[in-house]
């Protein structure tokens, strides 16, 4: 579709078109948070296989999240300036060429480097989801379409490690741990040519320069505070772990002082501090770092509880999840497309409310049946729990971006993704405190089980808490969003502008 398409009105072909250019950005959406989270089951066989040492398996996991994060600011405003298809084409083309590499890493040494490539091509590739879906689709759509990015993060998270389970076991042609790579070869390959033929380009509509002393403050600042977090437990929480995560803070400061100036001297920073001046970002980016740490928490000790604390092999412990996909997904489409916009910003807050609820029956259960507990009895909390995650996900990114200026969709992309990555960052730091922490050393193997589920009863009192203050912080959050609300008819926002195919917006055509 072309800009003069875009503002006489022409839909046909674009209804087809976008809709197609969904499904392609989505699906690499869904591939990347599998990546995350499928290698982590495979880790054991990894090991065997390629004789990694501990510090190798660290990086391979850690890497991959440490480039990510640092990286997706960054990419985000390399959309806005170059064209956020084109950002996304190298994204996902080097996505797929690093899980090549992965796959068929002759040592752990490369499998670490091909991991943190695959972790910056990410940072390239994710930001542009969001920001291609904002500028391609009105806001009388958005709803919808981000409930359905919502259910696929849903699925992804638990997914991941089923998957990761599934091709590890099957061990397909002698490969054994490699085809959680693999896989992602004809996934890249083909939404690489597809993306080309359907994906409308779209850009900022003033001419952008790369920051690129932003660039490095920001890619400073994160790593001070992220290696410490993810290499603290394993270092034994040195002080130079504490005093790089406190210079973090001094870097970031430095980072905003420097950002204004870049700002008022030529208008081309790298984080648009002016978005920050909008309730509705600045409330929930607050609440989406506050829920990567519940996420952070809950996730990894639940995987630890299941394996090592329950003692469950691979399979039964992935397949123990799929309640709580099936919960977020069907959740997730079902609040923005039908209760948000009746309900607003209650929609939201009841999902944190009813994941806590869903936290303390797990809790409860577990108290209750110990080690004996069996996968159908964790079904209930399971889904009471993902059916509050999707009340919150897919309607918290809507509403983040909801009163986000397009040309500052790139940006606002990267930081929600980072701040959620930082989140995720946080909580896994806190496991060693609310999970590690009440663990005595030198257990014997028959106290191992027990101390384990003891120690996922604490942290599930951690992820409780962390519902609440989520709650509470959503109060910050807009009643409803401009194209939900009473403010105007769909496709008008708050101030009676139309809002599909705003002219600032610049729009080349489908084939870029």
């Amino acid at each position: 579709m072309t800009s003069t398409d875009q503002l006489s009105g022409t839909q046909a072909p674009a209804d087809r078109r976008r809709w197609f250019a969904l499904a392609i950005v989505m699906t690499a959406a869904f591939m990347d948070l599998v990546d995350v989270t499928i290698v982590n089951i495979a880790i054991p066989s990894i090991q065997k296989d390629t004789g990694a040492t501990f510090s190798h398996i660290q990086w391979i996991t850690a890497g991959y999240a440490l480039a990510f994060a640092a990286g997706l600011i960054t990419g985000g405003r390399l959309g806005d300036i170059h064209g956020r298809k084109r950002l996304f084409l190298i994204g996902i083309g080097g996505f797929t060429l690093a899980s090549a590499l992965c796959g068929f890493a002759a040592n752990p040494d490369m499998l670490v480097a091909a991991r943190i490539l695959q972790g910056a091509m990410a940072a390239l590739m994710v930001p542009q989801v969001l920001s291609i879906v904002h500028a391609t689709f009105p806001a009388h759509e958005r709803g919808k379409v981000f409930g359905l990015f919502g259910a696929i993060v849903g699925m992804g998270a638990v997914l991941g490690p089923l998957l990761g389970a599934l091709l590890t076991e099957w061990n397909l042609f002698g490969l054994e741990w490699r085809p959680i790579f693999l896989i992602n070869l004809p996934v890249g390959i083909v939404g690489l040519i597809l993306g080309r033929r359907f994906i409308t380009e779209s850009r900022a509509p003033k001419a952008l320069k790369l920051d690129l002393p932003g660039v490095g403050l920001v890619t400073l600042g994160l790593l001070m505070l992220l290696y410490p977090l993810t290499r603290g437990r394993e270092l034994g929480w040195p002080l130079w772990g504490y005093a790089s995560m406190a210079g973090s803070l001094v870097v970031l400061a430095v980072l905003v002082a420097y950002e204004r100036r870049k700002t008022a001297r030529d208008g081309s920073p790298l984080i648009e501090l002016s978005l920050f001046r909008v309730k509705s970002f600045a409330a929930g980016i607050a609440v989406q770092v506050v829920f990567g740490v519940g996420l952070g928490i809950f996730f990894l000790v639940w995987t630890l509880y299941l394996q090592i604390g329950l003692g469950w092999g691979l399979l039964k412990a992935g397949l123990t999840g799929v309640p709580f996909s099936i919960a977020v997904s069907a959740a997730a489409g079902m609040s923005v497309q039908k209760l948000v916009p009746r309900f607003g910003r209650k929609v939201l807050q009841a999902g944190a409310l009813v994941m806590a609820t869903g936290v303390l029956l797990y809790l409860w259960e577990s108290e209750r049946y110990g080690q004996g507990i069996a996968p159908w009895q964790m079904a209930l909390p399971l889904i009471v729990m993902g059916a509050g995650m999707g009340l919150i996900f897919a309607p918290l990114t809507d509403a983040i971006l909801s009163e986000v200026p397009r040309e500052h969709a790139g940006s606002a992309s990267g930081l929600i993704n980072t701040v959620q990555q930082m989140g995720n960052a946080l909580g896994l730091g806190l496991v060693s405190v609310v999970f590690f922490g009440v663990i005595d050393d030198g257990l014997a193997p028959a106290e191992t089980g027990p101390a384990f589920v003891d120690a996922f009863q604490y942290a599930l009192g951690w992820v409780a808490g962390v519902m609440g203050v989520i709650f509470l912080l959503m109060f910050a959050l807009p009643r409803r969003s401009a194209e939900a609300g009473p403010e105007g008819p769909e496709g008008v926002d708050a101030a009676g502008h139309e809002v599909a195919g705003e002219p600032e917006e610049v729009l080349t055509g489908a084939k870029g």
